[in-house]
C-alpha cells in the first residue's frame, strides 16, 4: 500500500500546474482535507493532513510535510496508512501528543461493517524520530459509547497541569446533536468518560446546535494585555442554519472563549465564526508550542463536496491555510498570519499616499502570483474603494464601503463564483487590510487580524494588483513582497 502510493507520488503532475501555491501546504497528489496532528518537534513545524492519493476513490491517509519557518513546505512519506482492522475505510483526524522521547498521535479509525454501517474507534500512533510510525498495540483505545451514535472522532489529547491527561473527541448524540465528549485517563491507554463538555452560563444555546461536532480543539489563548490567559473550545459544528451575518459555508466553524472548570466552560462570549471566508474548516493548533508563545492555527481551505475545481486537471485539490498566530483582545480572538518573508522580495509598491477618484496599479506586483500586500489607509470622504487580483477579464475584488467588505470573485476560473458581503470591525481612523495570495489561494486579514476571510481564487496568468477610489483615500503605507 505504502509503495501504491509513492508510486502516484512519483507520477503527479500537480507542482507543473501553476496554480499549485508556493508557500500553501498542498497535497502531492489527489485529496487534502483536515489538518491533523500539528506538532513542532525540534525545531520543525511538521503538519499532518487527511490525504486520499487515489482520489477521487475514498482511501484516507495521513500525509505528512515540514517546514523550518512555515513557508517553505518539505514533503515526507506518507505517514499513517489504512492498514488495520479497526482503521480500514480510513485514518481520519486526529491530533499529536508530544512527550519526551516520541510523539504520540491520536486519530480515529473509520470502518465500515458488513452492513454498510459505520464503526469508529479512538487509535493511538507513536513515533520516535517522525519516520517511522508504529500503532499501538492497545488499539483501539475508545469504541461505542453509549448515548451517541457511531460519529464519533478527532480526538484532542493535552497533558493536564496534575500529570493526567484529557482527550476531546466530537460527538453525536442519539437525538441527533453534536457536542464535545472528555475523557480522562493516567496512562495514555485506559480512557474514562468524564462527560460532556458544558456551557453553564450559556443559557442552553448549545443543547441543540447543530447535528454534529467535529474536529475539537480546547486550547489556552493569551489575552492582548500580556497578563490574563483564556480557554478557548475551537469547534466545528455541523447543521448550523446560516445567518444575516455569517455561517453561509455547507459546514460552520467558530469558537467561545471562556474558563474551564473541569468539564464546565463557563462562556464569556457567543460563537464567534473564525473565518468569514468562501473556504475554511476543520482547524487545529500545533502541540508543542513553547508555553507563553501565542498558539499556531492552521485550517483546511475547502469544503465537503467541492472538489471539482481547474487544479484536478493536473491531479490535485485543496491546500491549508498559512498558519495563524492566535490572541484574544476584547474578547474575540485575533488571527495574524505568521509567514515568513527571507524568502520574498520585498517591492517598490509606487502608490501615491492618496487617491482621489482613481485607480492606479500596485507597481512591484505586476506580473506577480505570489505575493504579500499590506496596507494603511484612511478614507477622507465618503465613496467606496478597492484592492482588485487580477486584471479585468479574471479578478478578485475587494471593495470596502459603508462599515463592510465585498469580496466577489465571480470572474475567477473558480467553478462556485461567488460574492459576499460581510461587517468591518469597528475601527477609528486607519485601517490595515493585509492580503496573501498564492497562485490560487487568497487570504485576507483586517484590522490587525479581528477579520478573516479566505478563498480559492483562480486567476489568470500573472495580472497583478491594483487600487481604486471613489472618493479621497489617503493611503498612509504600502509594503508589497513577492514571492515569485
Amino acid at each position: 500500500m505504502r509503495a501504491k502510493v509513492a508510486d502516484a507520488i512519483a507520477a503527479s503532475l500537480a507542482r507543473e500546474d501553476p496554480d499549485y501555491p508556493l508557500f500553501h501546504l498542498a497535497p502531492p497528489v489527489g485529496r487534502l482535507n483536515d489538518p491533523n496532528g500539528l506538532v513542532l518537534r525540534e525545531g520543525r513545524y511538521h503538519a499532518f493532513y487527511q490525504f486520499s492519493p487515489f482520489h477521487p476513490q475514498r482511501q484516507v491517509f495521513w500525509g505528512h510535510a515540514s517546514s523550518a519557518d512555515l513557508t517553505t513546505w518539505q514533503p515526507h512519506p506518507v505517514a499513517v496508512l489504512p492498514d488495520a482492522w479497526y482503521d480500514r475505510n480510513g485514518v481520519y483526524s486526529g491530533s499529536a501528543l508530544p512527550l519526551e522521547d516520541a510523539v504520540e498521535f491520536y486519530y480515529t479509525g473509520n470502518v465500515r461493517n458488513e452492513q454498510d454501517e459505520r464503526e469508529s474507534y479512538q487509535c493511538l500512533v507513536s513515533s520516535p524520530d517522525l519516520v517511522t510510525f508504529d500503532k499501538s498495540s492497545a488499539n483501539p483505545l475508545l469504541g461505542d459509547v453509549p448515548g451517541y451514535t457511531a460519529h464519533i472522532r478527532d480526538p484532542q489529547v493535552v497533558k493536564e497541569s496534575d500529570g493526567t491527561y484529557r482527550m476531546c473527541v466530537g460527538a453525536q448524540r442519539d437525538d441527533e446533536t453534536g457536542c464535545v465528549l472528555i475523557f480522562r485517563s493516567k496512562d495514555r491507554r485506559t480512557w474514562t468518560l468524564a462527560g460532556e463538555l458544558t456551557f453553564p452560563d450559556a443559557e442552553g444555546r448549545f443543547d441543540a446546535f447543530g447535528f454534529m461536532w467535529e474536529c475539537p480543539s480546547l486550547i489556552r489563548v493569551p489575552d492582548g494585555d500580556g497578563v490574563r490567559v483564556h480557554d478557548v473550545l475551537i469547534v466545528s459544528p455541523q447543521g448550523i442554519p446560516a445567518q444575516p451575518e455569517g455561517f453561509a459555508n455547507i459546514f460552520a466553524c467558530g469558537y467561545v472563549v471562556g474558563q474551564l472548570e473541569g468539564t464546565a466552560l463557563r462562556v464569556a462570549t457567543e460563537f464567534v465564526e473564525l473565518d468569514r471566508g468562501f473556504e475554511f474548516y476543520a482547524p487545529q493548533v500545533f502541540a508543542g508550542t513553547p508555553q507563553g508563545e501565542a498558539p499556531l492555527m492552521m485550517a483546511w481551505l475547502g469544503n465537503a463536496s467541492e472538489d471539482e475545481q481547474p487544479s484536478m486537471e493536473h491531479g490535485w485539490v485543496h491546500a491549508l491555510s498559512v498558519a495563524r498566530e492566535l490572541v484574544v483582545v476584547d474578547g474575540r480572538l485575533r488571527q495574524r498570519p505568521r509567514l515568513e518573508l527571507s524568502g520574498a522580495r520585498e517591492v517598490a509598491a509606487d502608490v501615491p499616499g492618496l487617491l482621489d477618484r482613481a485607480e492606479v496599479p500596485v507597481a512591484g506586483l505586476a506580473g506577480s502570483r505570489a505575493f504579500r500586500l499590506t496596507l494603511q489607509v484612511e478614507a477622507e470622504t465618503g465613496g467606496s474603494w478597492r484592492v482588485r487580483l487580477g486584471d479585468a477579464e479574471r479578478h478578485v475584488d475587494l471593495e470596502f464601503a459603508d462599515g463592510c467588505l465585498t469580496v466577489d470573485r465571480r470572474s475567477t476560473r473558480y467553478p462556485h463564483r461567488e460574492r459576499r458581503v460581510v461587517r468591518l470591525p469597528a475601527v477609528a481612523g486607519v485601517l490595515d487590510v493585509e492580503v496573501v495570495h498564492d497562485r490560487s489561494v487568497t487570504e485576507i486579514f483586517v484590522a490587525d487580524g479581528a477579520l478573516a476571510f479566505s478563498l480559492r481564487s483562480y486567476l489568470d496568468g500573472a495580472s497583478g494588483v491594483s487600487m481604486a477610489s471613489e472618493g479621497r483615500l489617503r493611503i498612509a503605507s504600502v509594503l508589497a513582497h513577492r514571492f515569485d
